[in-house]
């Protein structure tokens, strides 16, 4: 056990936990994860306990996390509980890692190690409906239908009349609607007719006709 027992090694199992961790919640129940966790788990408080670095109330509080993180799987939620496991685990392995700033400092490393490891395998695990909460996936394309402004482009050669004075910009009826437009650069006063000889993104030029 004495390798285990070197803080290197500590700190590595724990980001195998909270990689294992990561897993299962990305892939809800796959079992992958759930297998990492509980070796590097077992080993981890096996060796501590040996030790006799731990207390039956940080294993009490590790199990309650983990416990917490199972019920989120299981019932519709909005993430509460998982964020009190995670929350729970933490605190409990700085305590068992000694409870000091050295502890936080090697658990923060844990973690971080976990994460880097967990972003390089992400897009291939399958993904839970708990991983689905966290993780916004509809994006505004234009595939979809969003767009940031409706297309103008089939202004070009339209007619209108202007309502407002363009100098150089106002508005006109275009189509029966009011449109923001820019006189080609004359001041055109209201009612004078207009044609749109360029749309330049949200941008309507036009002039008399």
């Amino acid at each position: 056990m004495a390798i285990v027992t070197l803080p290197i090694v500590k700190m590595l199992l724990v980001a195998i936990m909270f990689l294992g961790l990561l897993v299962e919640i990305k892939t809800g129940g796959m079992g992958a994860g759930v297998l990492l966790g509980i070796v590097a788990a077992g080993v981890f408080w096996g060796s501590q306990y040996v030790e006799g670095a731990v207390s039956f109330y940080m294993v009490a509080v590790f199990l309650g996390g983990i416990l917490c993180i199972i019920i989120e799987m299981l019932l519709p939620t909005v993430g509460l509980l998982a964020g009190v496991g995670v929350a729970a685990m933490l605190y409990s392995v700085v305590l068992a890692l000694g409870g000091d700033v050295d502890a936080i400092l090697a658990m923060l490393g844990a973690v971080v190690l976990a994460v880097v490891i967990f972003a390089l395998i992400v897009k291939k695990l399958p993904s839970s409906k708990l991983w689905n909460k966290f993780v916004l996936h509809d994006q505004s394309t234009a595939k979809r239908g969003f767009v940031s402004a409706a297309p103008r482009e089939a202004l070009v050669g339209r007619t209108g009349v202007v309502t407002t004075e363009l100098r150089p910009s106002g508005t006109a009826d275009i189509d029966g609607r009011p449109v923001d437009v820019v006189s080609e650069g004359a001041f055109l006063p209201k009612g004078t007719e207009i044609r749109v000889v360029t749309v330049e993104g949200a941008r309507v030029v036009v002039r008399a006709t």
